[in-house]
């Protein structure tokens, strides 16, 4: 003998509803634990603007997760917005992984900057450590901070990725990163050791001593 059991719509919609939110976090939870997943969570100085994106999964980066990025990583002065090398990206998927801080926070000081915000930063004094060529109007580049991280802590992680340019500004401190050619160099004074801001390979950078700065290559 089967047993029928009869049920008004509103339980049938009700049970339809606790299926689906129990799919979709069984959906979200195995997502998490996947290890391929690409995940950046940032935070803009310029704009107050907080991002937590996935943007790769495995070897596929999701198109949009990476539009999302190219927004908030947008010129803050033009609101302009131009398509990032994704390389950049796992530049600092894999430095926050260096760190032992998958899931930190990164502070952006700058991303994309357009010909004319890298004029002008470039007009504001004769020495700004802000270069002609620089590869942030390329969208391969961006300056940063991690809180609870040195300065110098991360640009030695960032250096040990061999993944591009790196350069090292201790007055105001950030690291700039790039999938440039790889490089490193240093640009003004370190507030607790008096040293020469020197370009460790001049083929590629060339910087002048300056008590303060702007902005990074």
């Amino acid at each position: 003998m089967r047993t029928v059991i009869r049920l008004g719509l509103g339980a049938v919609l009700m049970m339809v509803v606790l299926i689906g939110i129990s799919g979709t976090a069984r959906a979200k939870d195995a997502y998490r634990n996947t290890a391929d997943v690409y995940r950046l969570h940032m935070f803009h100085t310029h704009t107050g603007e907080s991002i937590d994106v996935v943007y790769r999964v495995g070897d596929q980066y999701l198109p949009d997760g990476v539009a999302k990025l190219n927004h908030f990583l947008r010129d803050h002065r033009t609101q302009t917005e131009s398509d990032y090398d994704p390389r950049e990206f796992d530049v600092l998927h894999s430095l926050m992984e260096k760190l032992g801080r998958p899931d930190g926070v990164i502070d952006i000081v700058c991303g994309y900057r357009t010909p004319w915000s890298n004029n002008l930063l470039r007009s504001r004094s004769q020495s700004t450590g802000v270069a002609e060529h620089s590869q942030h109007m390329l969208a391969k580049a961006i300056d940063i901070r991690v809180p609870g991280v040195s300065t110098a802590t991360l640009r030695n992680a960032a250096l040990s990725l061999h993944a591009g340019g790196v350069g090292y500004y201790p007055v105001n401190q950030f690291v700039h990163v790039d999938v440039g050619p790889v490089r490193e160099w240093q640009y003004g004074r370190s507030r607790s050791v008096r040293t020469r801001s020197v370009a460790r390979s001049t083929r590629h950078a060339t910087h002048h001593h300056v008590s303060t700065i702007a902005s990074g290559e």
